[in-house]
């Protein structure tokens, strides 16, 4: 299932829904009303709910469900996170690129470097990414795999890892390069709208491999990123495990698992986002994730 969260109508109220095809999409919450099925009213609570959620959804779309076009749908942010993990130099050529441009070791890491991001740079499909040339003239782009926690993890084995994922979605982990302070990359990564997300989650059983999936992203149409999950230094059940050796990892949370290289700041000369551009992230049987840089100031 690939499951959204949008507005329609002029109405602002997010609803529940799920993408039918590639270009409609099923109201769940208006197709459980009617068959007189209790769903949780958003997707956040959906994912804590569980299998027996899940499989009511599967349920109401088996049919021939009400759908309308997707193109009169204005796609939000899946979910707030309660936490998003951040996965940095998770890349081969990733690794190689931020030695040369931004001073990180050359050596590939022999565990996953994490970082956090908070829900407040979360924003959703065709919202700002905020450009304030105050803070920032290194403003950059990271198309990464997003993965969705479904049951809680703590101290999970690799092998039974992925058995706690919900699904999958895409991340921009937006990057403000020259924010980075003594070495720490919170404020350089956790600033409103720098955690674009979405535009679906796809349930983890419509994705059973997730390290076989292409990813790319453009700016105004040009190619920048093109890779494979497949070249992960650390797959997502690695990450899983480490993440979940010291820290609870709840239903609702999500790992942006890194980047591949292509960032503007490996480009010669350095190329960054200003206000105007578009940013487009697509991985493979999820879908494409766009928004526009827009200035803050």
């Amino acid at each position: 299932m690939h499951l959204l969260t949008y507005c329609a109508d002029g109405d602002d109220t997010p609803r529940l829904g799920a993408r039918i095809g590639t270009d409609r999409v099923a109201d769940l919450t208006a197709l459980a009303t009617a068959a007189g099925v209790r769903l949780p009213a958003d997707l956040l609570a959906l994912v804590r709910a569980g299998e027996p959620a899940l499989a009511a959804v599967r349920e109401l779309l088996a049919g021939t469900p009400d759908t309308r076009p997707l193109a009169e749908a204005s796609l939000r942010a899946p979910l707030r996170p309660g936490k998003i993990v951040g996965v940095g130099l998770n890349y081969v050529e990733h690794v190689a690129e931020s030695h040369r441009s931004l001073d990180t070791e050359r050596e590939l890491p022999d565990r996953p470097v994490l970082f956090g991001k908070p829900a407040t740079a979360v924003t959703g499909p065709g919202q700002p990414i905020l450009h304030n040339a105050d803070l920032t003239k290194q403003l950059d782009w990271e198309c990464e795999l997003a993965v969705v926690i479904g049951a809680p993890a703590f101290r999970v084995d690799e092998r039974d890892a992925l058995r706690h994922v919900f699904g999958y979605s895409i991340v921009n982990d937006v990057s403000a390069r020259d924010q980075r302070r003594s070495g720490q990359w919170f404020f350089s990564k956790g600033q409103d709208s720098y955690a674009p997300f979405g535009p679906v989650v796809v349930t983890a059983d419509e994705i059973p491999d997730p390290q076989r999936l292409d990813l790319s992203l453009r700016v105004n149409g040009e190619l920048r990123q093109d890779s494979n999950t497949r070249y992960m230094l650390f797959g997502v059940a690695r990450l899983i495990a480490d993440i979940s050796s010291g820290m609870t990892l709840e239903p609702g949370d999500v790992i942006a698992t890194g980047s591949p290289s292509g960032v503007g700041a490996g480009m010669v000369p350095p190329q960054f986002l200003q206000p105007g551009d578009v940013v487009e992230a697509t991985i493979e049987r999820i879908g494409t994730l766009s928004n526009p840089v827009v200035d803050a100031r």
